[in-house]
């Protein structure tokens, strides 16, 4: 008997214990999307020539022109203040958007959409959010996971005639409702139920489902005139046991009988619409499924082939905006403000931050650059989405709070000249939305990659599904080859496969080596605790993040060779020293935290010879900061997408930078006169250009000053009176008290009751 079948036979019965068999809903999430670079990392095995073969971003004469056209005049309409006190955006930058077709990005040029690639779409997302995260949001929504994407790649002719063209153009605004009071980050466990029926319908007997749903926490559904609806579907005229069709997902107009649409959530006060919808017995005919009745039970696989890569572009930009936004506002108000007769930035403990943003951001805008790259090439990397999703929304949390302490009393104060204060606010947004990142971290990264990205585990579950012990004992064979080969390069330093760029070429070596120790640690862990890996999340996390940080500090090399940009070179070695030395700790704690003693005597074996992975020495990061500083070049090569926008502290930033960038290397001894006369005319004429040099001051102080209000009203004697609502002007206290507020009517449910304006037509 070969030996293969040998080992087969004697592993079956283990195997099939510790691999039970895959339900549809876990089956139908491994198998979405594609594997890209991430595999090789995962296998210990990264050919660098693999990486640079994916080329750089292209975008078309179109998308160019769209940017720097529609998307900058759309930029100059918004005022993040203005916007955040409407809770909602203005009439002219809905038509604007409808009339420009924003909401018609992915939906190609003969339904009348604009037929955007995925690079493009995501710059798009990203150079608005620069300026208010709301509008983003609003923008994103209907080209990220929704009806036209499910409509393009499941919906039937008559559906997409139908809806794309008036999707395109915003005659029709979709949401779509997914999560379920009970049902949130465990999306497939959707109580919402439709049962087969035949109703008459427009006049005739018609074939559907009646459906029951709650749903909440729905982008756009205030104002949506489309819903696409997630339920479970059931056919009660079969046999027991045989009722469930599975998740099917379809599309109501608004408004529809038996639909209740148009509350409103508001989610840490954001402007961007979103809501409940409940819907009680709502007939949903047969054709308003997408994809008509053959795709009845195919929804929870439509969703997740569509997350696939949706994870990678809109809230990756989100993440990365508010990093290139963060940076820029730190880095200039550094320069601008001054303490104890220098510019804050030169403080080490300020400028450490500061270049820390920078690297972070190098390293995280290169992943997402080099994720979107792989989808325009029609690859639909899942594990890498997942990565993308959790990396970004967390590095522009991290960033927006460097921001914030670098700011100090200027980012806490609320108003139009306040910086940061609104990204604050809305950062848990991100982190929360399209599966928690507690969870993805745990279960999709690493649960999923162990899986998908692995070379040999798959194989492995194939074969004891099928009971094919010859195939099990083939795959068990390459898996120990495998393993053998990682922990002799774990031990004794891995080969560089592929040429890295020569700069980078210490760097790649050092990915090389981590990789192997990170594939050895995956197929240790896995095999040691087996099913119980799944279940010890904390561990399974650290797995995802060590998987997450090579990625990035791969694409960090992708993003030298293709960015052609010599100046960034110390930016990329920062960035891929910050990634390693992360990943580097995270293997420690997970050795450190394996359940017995001798397992930790492995991790100790596997992690020697890890003194090379030394993390940036301050030398490093004050050489960052000053090139940041005297260099406006890097800024903007770092954060390329920042937009100018209407109005605000931002805008009153940039124009404080363009003076000062034009006064040179007098703004010191401008800010020393200052600091001496306490007269900004007085130091203007000090100055070789008085007129530019006043200019300046005059820009730098609005920048330094903070927004105050009207406060409580005062008494005759100047007092503050706290009797009277503030607001009240008169010194006199008015003869009758105010009415008191009429008792808001009773309602069947808690949340906030106020409905938004429809949106203006065009």
């Amino acid at each position: 008997m070969p030996l293969a079948s040998l080992i087969g036979r004697w592993a079956m019965q283990p195997f099939s214990k510790a691999l039970p068999p895959l339900g549809d809903t876990e089956r139908a999430a491994l198998e979405a999307g594609t594997v890209g670079f991430e595999g090789q990392l995962f296998a210990g095995r990264p050919d660098f020539d693999v990486l640079s073969a994916m080329g750089p971003n292209q975008l078309t004469e179109r998308e160019q022109a769209f940017l720097h056209n529609e998307v900058r005049t759309l930029c100059h309409m918004l005022d993040d203040h203005a916007i955040d006190q409407a809770h909602d955006l203005p009439p002219e930058v809905w038509r604007f958007l409808r009339e420009k077709r924003f909401f018609g990005m992915i939906i190609p040029e003969e339904f009348g959409g604009l037929g955007f690639g995925h690079y493009a779409h995501a710059t798009v997302v990203a150079r608005i959010a620069t300026v208010n995260v709301a509008t983003a949001v609003t923008v994103m929504v209907p080209n990220s996971l929704g009806p036209a994407e499910l409509l393009l790649r499941y919906g039937t002719d008559a559906q997409k005639e139908h809806y794309l063209p008036r999707l395109a153009d915003g005659r029709e605004l979709p949401c779509f409702g997914l999560t379920s009071p009970y049902a949130g980050s465990d999306a497939a466990s959707i109580p919402d139920r439709g049962v087969i029926v035949e109703r008459e319908f427009n006049g005739k007997p018609t074939r559907g489902f009646l459906v029951d749903f709650d749903k909440r926490y729905i982008t756009l559904a205030p104002v949506a005139t489309v819903v696409g609806l997630a339920f479970h579907a059931v056919d009660e005229s079969r046999p027991e046991g045989q009722r469930d069709l599975g998740i099917t997902c379809a599309l109501i107009p608004v408004p529809h009988e038996g639909m209740e649409i148009g509350r409103r959530h508001r989610p840490m006060d954001s402007a961007f619409m979103n809501g409940p919808i409940h819907g009680h017995q709502v007939f949903v005919p047969m054709d308003w499924i997408i994809g008509g009745e053959k795709q009845v039970g195919q929804g929870w696989r439509m969703l997740m082939e569509c997350l696939a890569a949706g994870r990678a572009i809109s809230l990756p930009a989100l993440g990365s905006s508010m990093q290139q936004t963060a940076l820029y506002v730190s880095n200039g108000y550094g320069q601008i403000r001054e303490q104890f007769g220098l510019p804050v930035g030169k403080f080490h403990a300020i400028a450490g931050l500061v270049a820390q943003m920078s690297a972070e951001l190098y390293a995280s805008d290169a992943a997402r650059r080099f994720t979107a790259a792989a989808l325009d090439k029609g690859e639909r990397p899942s594990v890498a989405s997942a990565i993308l999703k959790v990396q970004l929304t967390e590095a522009g949390r991290r960033a927006v709070n460097h921001g914030m302490d670098i700011l100090g009393g200027k980012g806490i104060i609320s108003g139009p000249s306040n910086l940061l204060g609104v990204a604050y606010r809305q950062a848990p947004i991100a982190i929360t939305v399209e599966g928690a990142n507690i969870l993805t971290r745990a279960l999709i990264v690493f649960g999923q990659g162990a899986v998908r990205c692995h070379p040999h585990v798959l194989d492995e579950m194939a074969a004891v599904q099928a009971k094919d012990e010859t195939a099990l004992g083939k795959a068990l064979i390459a898996h120990g080859k495998h393993v053998a080969v990682n922990l002799w390069h774990s031990l004794f330093g891995a080969p560089v496969l592929g040429e890295p760029p020569q700069e980078l070429a210490r760097e790649a070596r050092l990915i090389a080596r981590m990789s192997a120790k990170y594939a050895l640690t995956a197929d240790l862990a896995m095999g040691m605790l087996g099913g119980k890996l799944k279940r010890m999340e904390l561990l399974s996390a650290r797995l995802g993040d060590v998987l997450a940080h090579l990625y990035l500090a791969s694409a960090c090399v992708w993003r030298y060779r293709v960015d052609a940009a010599p100046e960034l070179l110390p930016f990329a070695q920062a960035a891929i020293r910050l990634q390693l030395d992360e990943a580097g700790k995270i293997l420690r704690d997970l050795y450190a935290n394996l359940p017995k003693a001798g397992r930790r005597v492995i991790g100790a074996l596997v992690l020697r010879r890890t003194a090379h992975l030394a993390p940036l020495r301050d030398v490093q990061l004050i050489e960052l900061a000053d090139l940041l500083r005297t260099n406006p070049r890097i800024v903007e090569r770092l954060a390329p997408d920042l937009s100018e926008p209407a109005a605000g502290g931002l805008r009153d930033l940039m124009h404080a930078m363009e003076l000062g960038a034009q006064l040179g290397d007098t703004t010191a001894a401008l800010n020393k006169v200052l600091r001496r006369t306490n007269s900004l005319e007085e130091a203007a004429r000090s100055a070789p250009d008085p007129e530019l040099a006043l200019a300046y001051l005059k820009a730098a102080d609005k920048v330094i000053q903070v927004d105050d209000f009207e406060g409580p009203p005062r008494n005759a004697d100047g007092r503050a009176d706290l009797e009277r609502p503030a607001g009240s002007s008169s010194v006199n206290p008015p003869a009758e008290p105010p009415p008191a507020p009429s008792a808001p009517q009773p309602s069947a449910r808690p949340p906030e009751r106020t409905t938004p304006p429809r949106v203006p037509a065009a």
